[in-house]
Parts: C-alpha cells; sequence; structure tokens
C-alpha cells in the first residue's frame, strides 16, 4: 500500500485496486479509519479527535490530489505524494 502523505506521526495510504468507495487510509500509532474522498465522512475505524482534526484539514487541502491518486491506483499505477500539513 503506497504512503502517499506523512505529517505529525500521520500516514496516509492508498491500496491500488481498492473498493469504492474513492477513500484514503489514515494511521496514527494503533488507530486507523478509512475516510471518504467525497465528503470526507469516516467510513470505518476512527482516530484520537486531534488527529481526526489534522487529517481532515489536510485532506481538505488536497482534495484534487486526493481523487488524482485514488485514480492512479484504480488502474495500478503508482500515485504521487502530497505535501504533509505544515
Amino acid at each position: 500500500m503506497p504512503t502517499i502523505s506523512v505529517f505529525y506521526g500521520i500516514v496516509i495510504q492508498m491500496f491500488w485496486r481498492d473498493h469504492a468507495p474513492p477513500h484514503f487510509h489514515a494511521l496514527y500509532a494503533e488507530y486507523e479509519a478509512l475516510i471518504d474522498l467525497r465528503d470526507f465522512r469516516v467510513i470505518r475505524g476512527a482516530l484520537p479527535r486531534r488527529a481526526m482534526a489534522l487529517v481532515l484539514e489536510w485532506a481538505a487541502d488536497h482534495r484534487d490530489e486526493l481523487m488524482e491518486d485514488w485514480s492512479l491506483c484504480s488502474r495500478m499505477l503508482t500515485p504521487k505524494t502530497i505535501e504533509p500539513l505544515k
């Protein structure tokens, strides 16, 4: 599973040919959440409140890049890295 960004101990990843809806995986310590790219709703899992706020802020700033990476992954192509939250 390619890592597309890392910031503040949070790892953002996408699987190749993963199931719909378009989403990414956010990992923080022992926590993992799957986040829908369309509305940033949590599909499965959870993160601590502060980590989730950082993930949602980052995702909102990079929505188009995330959708582009989803498209690449769905075609078994390597997604591009995305700038971390600063």
